[in-house]
């Protein structure tokens, strides 16, 4: 692990300090717009500092989040922005680049204390929680929420599904809305209001990052309505929500019940948040820069026409971040789709795809340095290794063909899906069906929005059979930073699921389940590290992944928006907890 979650207690009394510590930015001219702070100055600490309160502060994303339910999402981003609303056991603390991998109690008063080995974790809440409407919070919420959001996937697809696979029995359990017991699961103890017991299968030694995900963050069984959640969230957070209109906008106002005695990491500065869905991104790249807009929701960076004008003038780049979080782009090659079943098929991939062709078309280096390992290289476990080397990333086309024919095929023809809304990674596929075309495999692009790719498209094993996908455009960042965090989500043979699945290639190895499995249990992080990057090792020698780029983002800072810093807990992008504005 980068980050010790033990140290978090230490860390935890001087978060309240982070903004007075940091230097603040020019103050600008009177209309409280700051002065660039220059290039990466977000990546490096909090960019113009305030507690100034007040204000709306504006998001807007080019499609729709997959979901607003902190139990049923599975982007980055509204990890991050879940927070507002949604405070789970552990969570990040707000920092800059890698010191945001800090994890800190949140809901939880402390780190969990571990027992037997690392099968069992006990969590206390922090005294006097309570809910939008004045009631209390207690540990019963805490356990429904993760028994709602793991073991109803029939439901609630969208998540991951860590509690179900390693929780004792979590095979055996059917949910909250089969199950209408007084107990729920058993392995999930609740001995009294304010304490919650987590019993494993096997120990998980990581588990402090696990519950740092939203799906510990509390939910009242009588107010939920399953997938119709969404549409009325009782806010543990400093926000609540005001109103919500499906693919249009949500609008989160101050939550009066929230105490800022019971937390230490947000500041509720803006009086309210707007999020505007489904806008043009060369439109929300404008509108930053104008000031109407404040953030980018999805945090992809700019638009390459966009990237062109920034980086070219000394006066716009001075309000950029480029950073890395910790995400792979990359291809991924369907292994239960023939003639993909055959490995020398995927190789034929592997060493077709011109690599520097797909980084120019998603924006050159500035957006990703060209990748040949499955971990990225600020991920722990990753060792440097190229297993389908070509001359200058280029492609090979002698090699392509070679294993081609190793797999019994002249021709192939397949689909490529790609996001819709993500114009780089469509024209990262075109650039990847060009170099398919030069060794016979002939690949049709078809496109879907993000909000869907998962639970209808691509995240869809039948949809891909019946409509011939065999390469998926998959960019994919760490659920926390350890191997563990980035592979299992990606491998694992208990992560395929038949709608929501993030394992788009079906990839079942027996090895590569064991060795997550006994990385995960040892308590040496060394071996974790050791195993973390064998597993990677035998990923690629199985060519169901095609690296393509270690993913960075271009953001631009608007020079409106307080408290900017650049957070690898959230894939470079900025922390949303704390974001305020000088816009009035």
């Amino acid at each position: 692990m980068r980050r010790s979650s033990l140290a978090a207690v230490a860390a935890i009394g001087s978060v309240s300090l982070l903004l007075a510590g940091c230097s603040k930015a020019d103050d600008g001219s009177g209309d409280g717009k700051a002065k660039p702070a220059g290039a990466d100055a977000a990546t490096k600490h909090v960019v113009n500092a305030s507690t100034q309160k007040g204000g709306t502060v504006t998001y807007a994303m080019s499609d729709v989040p997959d979901s607003f339910d902190p139990g049923n999402t599975y982007y980055a981003y509204m990890y991050n922005f879940s927070r507002l609303y949604a405070r789970p056991l552990m969570t990040f603390k707000p920092d800059a680049g890698e010191k945001g991998n800090t994890l800190v109690p949140d809901l939880a008063s402390a780190p969990g204390v571990q027992t037997d080995g690392g099968k069992t974790w006990t969590y206390k809440l922090r005294a006097g929680l309570k809910y939008e409407d004045g009631s209390p919070i207690t540990s019963k919420d805490v356990k429904y929420a993760v028994e709602r959001s793991n073991f109803a996937r029939d439901v609630l697809s969208l998540g991951p599904n860590y509690f179900q696979q390693f929780l004792k029995d979590g095979d055996k359990y059917k949910g909250p809305y089969k199950d209408k017991s007084a107990e729920g699961l058993k392995s999930i103890e609740t001995p009294d209001a304010t304490t919650i017991v987590f019993h494993l299968s096997v120990p998980f030694q990581e588990f402090d990052y696990l519950v740092a995900t939203p799906q510990t963050a509390p939910v009242p069984a009588a107010k939920d309505t399953g997938v119709d959640y969404v549409k009325k969230i009782v806010s543990s957070g400093s926000y609540k929500f005001q109103s919500y209109t499906e693919g249009k906008q949500a609008v989160l106002v101050r939550n009066s019940n929230w105490d800022a005695k019971t937390d230490p990491l947000r500041k509720q500065y803006p009086d309210k948040i707007v999020v505007n869905l489904k806008v043009n991104q060369s439109t929300i790249d404008k509108d930053l820069q104008a000031g109407d807009t404040l953030i980018d929701m999805q945090g992809k960076g700019v638009e390459p026409q966009t990237q062109a004008q920034l980086v070219t003038k000394p006066e716009l780049k001075a309000s950029t971040d480029n950073a890395y979080g910790g995400r792979l782009v990359y291809a991924a090659i369907n292994s239960k789709l023939k003639p993909f079943t055959n490995v020398d098929c995927r190789k034929a991939v592997e060493y077709a795809i011109d690599k520097v062709s797909v980084q120019t078309a998603e924006g050159g280096d500035i957006r990703g340095d060209i990748a040949t390992t499955v971990l990225p290289p600020d991920i722990t476990g990753y060792q440097k290794a190229d297993t389908y080397a070509t001359p200058g990333n280029k492609g090979d086309v002698a090699k392509a063909k070679d294993a081609l024919k190793a797999c019994g095929e002249k021709t192939i023809s397949t689909t490529i899906t790609a996001r819709s809304d993500r114009q780089e990674e469509v024209d990262g596929a075109t650039a990847i069906i060009e170099s398919l075309k030069k060794v016979g495999i002939n690949a049709s692009l078809k496109q879907y929005p993000s909000g869907k790719y998962f639970t209808d498209y691509a995240g869809v094993p039948k949809f891909n059979q019946k409509n011939n996908v065999g390469i998926m455009m998959m960019q994919w960042g760490a659920d926390w930073p350890s191997g563990y965090g980035f592979l299992q989500q990606i491998l694992n043979t208990k992560a395929i699921g038949a709608s929501g699945n993030t394992n788009l290639s079906e990839f079942s190895n027996k090895e590569v389940d064991a060795k997550l499995a006994q990385a995960i249990a040892s308590p040496d992080v060394a071996t974790r590290n050791k195993l973390y990057a064998e597993i990677d090792k035998k990923t690629m020698d199985e060519a169901v992944i095609v690296p393509l780029t270690y993913f960075k983002v271009l953001l631009y800072r608007s020079p409106y928006a307080t408290n900017l810093v650049s957070t690898s807990a959230f894939s470079g992008q900025y922390d949303y907890l704390n974001i305020g504005t000088t816009k009035k």
